[in-house]
């Protein structure tokens, strides 16, 4: 009788840890998603990387000593394995990608807009740097401390100020060529 309570509470526990590591996926998939797709400018890829972030935390999930920092450290993951993934494969390729309406009542002309916005995006992300991406993507669109993006970037402030001026000029000069 003895054994069967600990095999009991045995399976109650993998049960429950199964369950965090589930909701802990589904609070950050979107967020983790949408952060990789910005640096990386391809779908097919960006589910790829979220995907294997995800594995490589919660691989290392006993690395994580403040619960509360959660976000933060799988951000970083994310970011480290798109930089990676930038670094192997250099320049991304783009393809076509089918935008679908957010919602029933957007009009034609509003969903052609949005998706001229969205490639306007794309494409002005893509005359940056990698590094330059990560950076301007991690602290003008996901809006982090800069102290934060040089943690994750594993750089200094400076650095990364340096590479968010860059940005922040070579955009410029993108949206002043795309006027003309």
């Amino acid at each position: 009788m003895f054994k069967g309570k600990k095999v009991d509470l045995a399976v109650e526990s993998a049960l429950a840890s199964q369950e965090l590591r589930n909701r802990f996926v589904s609070d950050n998939l979107r967020r983790i998603f949408l952060q990789i797709y910005r640096m990386v400018d391809n779908v097919a890829d960006a589910q790829d990387l979220t995907q294997e972030a995800f594995i490589k935390a919660l691989q290392r999930q006993e690395q994580l000593k403040d619960e509360q920092k959660a976000a933060h450290w799988l951000s970083r993951i994310a970011t480290n394995t798109a930089l990676d993934f930038l670094r192997r494969h250099g320049r991304v390729t783009f393809c076509e990608i089918e935008y679908a309406p957010e919602s029933h009542a957007e009009s034609p002309e509003d969903a052609l807009l949005r998706g001229e916005h969205q490639d306007y995006l794309q494409d002005a992300l893509a005359t940056l740097t990698p590094r330059e991406r990560a950076a301007f993507v991690l602290r003008d669109l996901e809006d982090l401390p800069a102290e934060e993006v040089a943690r994750r970037l594993n750089c200094t402030k400076a650095t990364v100020r340096s590479h968010i001026a860059n940005a922040r000029i070579k955009l410029k000069k993108y949206m002043a060529k795309r006027k003309r």
